[in-house]
């Protein structure tokens, strides 16, 4: 009988489904039945069900910690609607960017004009992102898909020249320290701005090696304006944790009561019969 029902595979739901209700019968149903067996219908069920809350807790808190399980969204970063793709200077300060103009003449360069913009971004605020950082590839990345995306530049036609960041502090944490965050729930909006210089046009003539890619001087900075979405990855596991342990402190008070109960009528029918 056990192997037609999992022969059963015309409806993957059906037997999901079918393969839950056997593990919980199997497995929990086998605990309740030898604890109800020698406790007794009720004080086996809550017995069982105290114990099974308590291991959910334990596996909900590991899960929680070390971010395995059953997870959530994972971090990725999101468009910035309306202003994701800003392909010149002065669209920064227009799309809430930067908090003033760029102040540079008009037969500025563009490498002018991007310290002008870094110059900016810092008093701002912003810190420059490392290129050895992890932030950095994972900013660049997500930048190209957005700029693919817009149909602004294509993958492999520009070069990502700097990547400026803001935000993203979580709080509260105790006494400060960056260390001890185990109860830094909250987080500020973490913005990114990635510098994209575009190459010069590689020449496709038949017969002919393409040119190395080199950044063009004469064309303007383009800039990607991202926010970073920390999505929701360990909340699963963080419900989980703490709504068994509720359970699980429920029930263990459920089962002290009723021994006190059993206690109290005990010592009651002691009196009676030495009465």
């Amino acid at each position: 009988m056990l192997a037609t029902v999992l022969a059963i595979d015309w409806e993957p739901e059906l037997r999901g489904t079918l393969t839950v209700v056997m593990a919980v019968a199997v497995l929990m149903g086998s605990i309740y039945l030898i604890l109800g067996t020698n406790m007794g219908a009720r004080l086996g069920f809550l017995v069982t069900f105290a114990a099974l809350a308590g291991w959910m807790a334990l596996m909900g808190g590991i899960w929680w910690m070390y971010g395995i399980g059953l997870k959530g969204e994972e971090p990725s970063w999101r468009q910035v609607e309306g202003r994701t793709v800003i392909q010149d200077t002065d669209s920064l300060y227009l799309a809430g960017v930067l908090p003033e103009r760029v102040a540079v003449g008009d037969d500025a360069t563009p490498d002018a004009q991007s310290g002008a913009v870094e110059g900016i971004l810092l008093d701002d605020g912003w810190t420059r992102v490392g290129e050895s950082a992890p932030e950095f590839g994972q900013a660049e990345a997500s930048a190209g898909v957005f700029l693919e995306d817009e149909d602004a530049l294509a993958v492999g036609d520009f070069d990502v020249t700097a990547v400026y960041e803001v935000g993203g502090e979580a709080y509260p944490k105790i006494f400060g320290l960056d260390e001890l965050d185990q109860v830094a729930f909250w987080h500020k909006p973490y913005y990114t701005v990635v510098e994209v210089a575009p190459y010069v046009p590689l020449r496709d003539e038949p017969g002919r090696a393409p040119n190395a890619p080199t950044v063009d001087e004469t064309q303007t900075r383009q800039y990607v304006y991202m926010i970073r979405d920390l999505g929701s990855l360990r909340q699963p596991a963080a419900i989980i944790c703490i709504s068994s342990t509720f359970v699980f402190l429920g029930l263990c008070w459920l089962l002290h009561r009723r021994d006190r109960f059993v206690a109290e009528n005990l010592a009651r029918k002691a009196a009676a019969v030495g009465a």
